[in-house]
């Protein structure tokens, strides 16, 4: 499509892809959405993006990046029928975290059919150069029905300055210093020379006028990447310490097998075939250790110990929003240390050939993403994060290690012995 044209949407729901090509020097890019009534948003609860992955309506959905051999995607999910009538257009941007648009190739943005995965639509950006946001295109009523629009507007203000121009509250802009004001000079009472006068009877007090309900809290823009030479992050300075935090694990497949996978022959089997899941060895405070996972359906409980919930058990990774557990931090003073993980279960022998990464969303506070790197070793579990309680704080360490377990000896036991553990393991089905 070129800038500014526009075609029908006969699909009742699509998936809406931001793709560029990674490379040295590129920035990070991200997709969001902003729903709108009469150009603006109603309030900011209608900004979807990293930190706010789903609207309330459950219309639009931030699912996340997957890296392929075509380069990066993030997607968002639009189920069109669940759009409240009153919006009007949804407007579909990218921010460039780290440098500006210029940089990154290949960027585009493409409608799928959410069922057929048929392609919709495609816009392809020729003309970016020091743009840190862009507005690449908008789904829009018309007569009742859907439209997409090829829209193609830099930004140079970044995702603030576009949010803040549909409405959006944002707290990353820094507070004005303004200088103290400087205290009133006192002078002495006169002296009256009047007689004294008994003092009136008080008027009675009026009622006092209802407190104003605060205001909500602004977006949070902020986010961090943990990396091999910047791999922790207090949670504590993040103000993340108290909600839900959801932990997210994407993974695809590479086309091309390389590495162990293509000394194994074919290490990885189809897709559809694999199933990885995501699980987390737990120690609380009173010295209780056990494991939270789908196999033997210890999905554990958020509202009592071990207070993380495993949602469910998902054998597709890419086509969906992959495995998520959920750790309650308003009982973090009952967790010493939790090690998050990933294990094969069926489907392949290695890690190799999987591009795969971690999201850890506080309900309050930044997101934490970080991947995983290539598998270089016959690896079928994986420790993705270590959380630990040290009274004072509370600490996220990417840790990414991709463990080989010993003959015999299971996934869960591998983990256990590299982390000291110290727990008795039994088979277990699911």
């Amino acid at each position: 499509m070129l800038k500014g044209a526009n075609l029908p949407v006969q699909a009742q729901a699509v998936r809406v892809e931001l793709g560029w090509r990674s490379g040295p020097g590129v920035p990070d890019v991200d997709a969001s959405a902003l729903l709108l009534v009469s150009g603006k948003v109603r309030s900011d609860a209608d900004f979807v993006f990293y930190n706010q992955p789903a609207h309330a309506s459950g219309a639009v959905r931030h699912e996340g990046k997957k890296t392929g051999p075509d380069g990066v995607t993030d997607t968002l999910a639009v189920d069109l029928a669940r759009v409240e009538p009153a919006v009007e257009r949804i407007v579909l941007a990218a921010s460039a975290d780290g440098g500006n648009f210029g940089r990154v190739p290949g960027l585009r943005v493409r409608v799928l059919d959410a069922t057929s995965g048929a392609e919709i639509a495609r816009y392809e950006s020729q003309d970016a150069t020091v743009e840190t946001a862009f507005l690449l295109g908008e789904l829009y009523r018309r007569q009742g029905s859907w439209k997409f629009r090829a829209v193609g507007q830099g930004y140079g203000s970044g995702l603030a300055g576009l949010a803040t121009d549909f409405g959006i509250s944002v707290d990353d802009q820094p507070a004005p210093r303004t200088a103290p004001a400087a205290p009133a000079p006192t002078r002495p009472a006169p002296v009256r020379s009047e007689p004294v006068r008994p003092p009136r009877p008080a008027a009675p007090p009026a009622p006092a006028a209802p407190a104003p309900s605060p205001a909500p809290a602004p977006v949070r823009l902020s986010k961090v990447t943990l990396t091999k030479d910047a791999p922790s992050v207090s949670l504590t300075k993040q103000g993340g310490t108290s909600g839900a935090m959801r932990v997210n694990l994407n993974w695809q497949m590479r086309k091309q097998f390389r590495g162990w996978g293509a000394k194994l022959g074919r290490a990885v089997a189809n897709h559809s075939d694999l199933d990885l899941d995501l699980c987390a060895l737990y120690e609380l405070s009173d010295g209780r250790k056990g494991v939270v996972q789908a196999l033997g359906n210890a999905f554990g409980a958020l509202n009592q110990p071990p207070y993380i919930h495993l949602d469910g058990d998902d054998r597709t990774g890419a086509v969906s929003s992959g495995e998520n557990l959920t750790i309650n931090l308003d009982h973090k003073d009952r967790l010493r240390r939790v090690v998050i993980f990933v294990t094969i279960y069926e489907g392949a022998r290695s890690f190799a050939d999987l591009d795969a990464s971690v999201t850890l969303q506080p309900q309050h506070g930044a997101a934490i993403d970080f991947a995983l790197g290539e598998c270089t070793v016959p690896s079928t579990v994986c420790s993705l994060a270590l959380i630990t309680n040290t009274g004072s704080d509370l600490v996220v360490q990417r840790e990414a290690r991709f463990l080989v377990p010993e003959r015999g000896v299971s996934p869960q036991r591998t983990i256990d012995y590299a982390y000291g553990w110290g727990m008795n393991w039994t088979p277990g089905r699911k």
